[in-house]
């Protein structure tokens, strides 16, 4: 699975009709994650969680900190103790 980088999202599939996206907006020093989304054909793949990943990676890049406001992301976030300190 590729996991794209377009403007303010990470997605898989095609761009203006992913099969799965991770959307965000930079606020200051952080990251804002407004929304996660998998086609039914993909979820239980961990696909989600992947895309979770690859924005905090960004995050980390960048030095920026993650404001998680998709209640998905939020999760991912706070079971993994690697990516705790990266929640604003």
């Amino acid at each position: 699975m590729e996991i794209l980088q377009g403007e303010n999202k990470f997605y898989v599939g095609n761009a203006a009709s992913p099969d799965a996206e991770i959307t965000f907006q930079r606020s200051g020093d952080a990251i804002v994650i407004d929304h996660t989304f998998t086609d039914p054909k993909l979820r239980g793949q961990s696909v989600a969680k992947a895309l979770v990943e690859r924005a905090v990676q960004y995050a980390r890049d960048n030095n920026l900190k993650v404001t998680p406001l998709c209640s998905y992301a939020r999760v991912v976030m706070e079971r993994d103790p690697a990516m705790q300190s990266l929640i604003k």
